[in-house]
């Protein structure tokens, strides 16, 4: 359970730690993402090998979790922002020191299998996105990264120590060699043999695994072809891991650009689980049996990999309505400008080719795209405007200011104030500090959490204060236009909000149907994918196919990188349409595989090679018993011949 929750609490919130505290960019996040997690199905394959030829079991554990534990306290140490801001501003100035020991946890970090799974992991993924979201810091408070990541690390290093003190309980068994090695060399030899006796001349043999009879007992060959049958199956499953493990980069980071809190998007897939697993086994599974219809669990994990496919066509479309509600930017050859009059009387004029007619205090509503300079008319008085191209500027009559060009990170709202009073003006909420606003003059942009939010204005000149409430939704922008009539005292009355980025507008409730799609599926392909490879693997060799089945989500996850790396797709959605196509593709290939596929009784081959140990002894007893009777009659005979000379 603890290390469970230690691995899935700081895997729940890595992605977020990628972009929002080490400032990577989506795909490269992504990218470091999957690759952690393929290394992290990757290290069973070599823990295995380490435990059953070289340390044991028990040994094996310990030192790896020690290596386990050390990663994780070193990422929650990394991720303590004060350590590097020397300015205490709130912002690392030595990112190196961060990133570091970041890559050491990746590298080192060991998958040990083992406790309580589901339950693990359903508890961190909702407890550990609320520790993150958590303000913590000595000279200012940030989200928690550190609680986030620090809470798993505790827990691993408490599962370590229940683990050691339960030593005098366990049954530890000297390594006997490992069985995967094993399976490698009896297989690398059958093709070494064949490939020797490739001549025509050699006659053909049933299987080509038959080739290792020289060397290897006829038993273990025939537990080979079993496990090799199996694994040839599992060759296209991958591509469904591909898709599903995208939920931790891909999906989290579209959450962010919805209406409402992405932290909740965390628990969904818990949830639906706990759901959908009761509900397959107790209703549909038995629903489908009453029909007569065979439901083989290798059409099962069919229908699992085709729901994840329908999943990313959900989200293709949800990614549309979202890419439909996004600001568009100014491209690199373009600028984009507002303008804001601050003056007490109506302005109208010419921007270039747009016509301005703006009433005091208020903004044009959207912004005007332009390409090169252009002349400002207002007023029969003409000022020409030059703007850096790719950028957006507020223009409050004459002054230009930069604005804001991407959408706020994680759904917060990037808030700044223009002072148009007589007097300087400090303005702060309970979390942040806008600092001394002098008149005529814009404030650097905030990020403000979503909710009621209390502005406190202070006027320097004469220490009265009033309050501006304004409620924020997920994901927006604006410019607070402070008049000169601003009329100060229990309430700020007269401030104007210019809006420069509309809220998420698409509701986070969209992603319900692609999360139960890939639940559904989930629930469809993974547990059933385990239940077959148990029933089709030999006694001594399950452990071989637990392997390859990590080794397909490791796969998964590689896949993953070098399709987003290969395919450079502008638009997200034509991302999800293309993993969508390609796993209907391989559905389609599996599918066929399937009808092709013979299920087997490993234990009925099993015993066509060998015998049971009381068969075993009856039959040496009667050939013992056999061979004395001939001895005594060769005996007898030998008498009677010299009796008879």
């Amino acid at each position: 359970f603890c290390e469970r929750f230690s691995y899935y609490g700081m895997r729940a919130v890595l992605v977020l730690y990628f972009k929002y505290f080490l400032k990577w960019d989506d795909d490269f996040a992504t990218t470091i993402y999957h690759t952690f997690v393929a290394l992290c199905y990757l290290t069973p394959i070599l823990g295995a090998i380490i435990a059953d030829s070289w340390l044991g079991k028990f040994k094996t554990i310990i030192y790896l979790s020690i290596v386990y534990a050390a990663g994780q306290i070193v990422l929650a140490v990394s991720a303590i922002h004060d350590i590097t801001d020397t300015n205490k501003d709130g912002v690392p100035d030595n990112m190196t020191f961060h990133v570091m020991p970041s890559e050491k946890q990746r590298s080192t970090f060991f998958s040990i299998f083992y406790l309580s799974i589901n339950a693990g992991s359903l508890l961190s993924t909702i407890i550990t996105p609320i520790l993150r979201a958590q303000q913590c810091g000595i000279h200012t408070k940030q989200q928690c990264y550190p609680l986030a990541f620090g809470v798993p690390a505790a827990l691993m290093v408490v599962a370590l120590i229940v683990f050691i003190v339960g030593s005098g309980m366990y049954n530890k068994t000297a390594p006997q060699g490992n069985i995967l090695v094993k399976v490698c060399k009896c297989v690398g030899f059958a093709i070494k043999n064949r490939f020797r006796h490739r001549d025509s001349r050699f006659p053909k043999r049933e299987h080509w695994m038959d080739w290792a009879e020289e060397k290897y007992d006829k038993l273990l060959i025939a537990q080979v072809k079993m496990v090799l049958k199996v694994l040839f199956l599992f060759i296209p499953l991958p591509m469904f891991w591909a898709l599903f493990d995208q939920q931790g980069s891909r999906w989290t980071l579209q959450a962010t650009t919805m209406d409402g809190n992405f932290v909740r998007q965390f628990t969904v897939n818990p949830i639906l689980i706990l759901v959908l697993v009761p509900v397959m086994d107790s209703i549909v599974y038995p629903l489908i049996s009453k029909c007569n219809l065979n439901f083989s669990p290798l059409k099962r994990m069919t229908v699992g990999m085709f729901l994840a496919a329908l999943a990313f066509v959900a989200a293709a479309l949800v990614q549309l309505q979202i890419d439909n509600s996004l600001p568009k930017f100014p491209a690199a050859t373009e600028s984009q400008a507002k303008f804001i009059n601050m003056m007490n009387t109506s302005v109208t004029g010419q921007a270039g080719e747009f016509p301005l007619s703006l009433p005091s205090y208020t903004a044009t509503d959207d912004y005007k795209t332009f390409t090169g300079p252009f002349s400002l008319n207002l007023e029969g008085a003409v000022y020409p405007v030059s703007l850096a191209d790719g950028t957006r500027n507020t223009l409050v009559i004459i002054k230009d200011f930069g604005d804001i060009t991407a959408k706020p990170d994680e759904g917060k709202n990037a808030i700044r104030f223009f002072n148009g009073f007589s007097s300087a003006l400090n303005i702060t909420t309970d979390e942040l500090d806008f600092g001394d606003i002098v008149p005529n003059n814009m404030s650097e942009y905030r990020n403000v959490t979503s909710g009621k939010v209390k502005f406190m204005i202070l006027d320097e000149a004469t220490s009265q204060t009033c309050v501006y409430e304004q409620t924020l939704k997920f994901g927006s922008s604006f410019t607070l236009l402070i008049p000169p009539t601003l009329t100060l005292g229990q309430m700020c009355q007269g401030i104007v909000e210019v809006t420069d980025i509309n809220p998420n507008s698409v509701h986070m409730a969209w992603l319900i149907p692609q999360y139960f799609l890939i639940t559904a599926g989930e629930v469809v392909f993974s547990v059933t994918g385990l239940e077959f490879s148990y029933s089709q693997a030999p006694s001594n060799m399950k452990a071989v196919l637990q392997a390859g089945w990590l080794l397909t989500v490791a796969v998964g996850n590689i896949i993953v990188l070098i399709v987003a790396e290969a395919a450079t797709l502008p638009d997200q959605w034509a991302e999800y349409i293309l993993f969508a196509s390609l796993l209907i593709l391989v559905c389609i290939i599996f599918a066929i595989m399937a009808y092709f596929y013979t299920y087997i009784d490993p234990v009925q081959i099993e015993a066509q090679f060998s015998q049971p140990e009381d068969e075993k002894k009856r039959k040496s007893l009667e050939m013992t018993k056999k061979d004395s009777i001939e001895k005594r009659k060769h005996s007898d005979s030998n008498s009677l011949y010299q009796t008879k000379m």
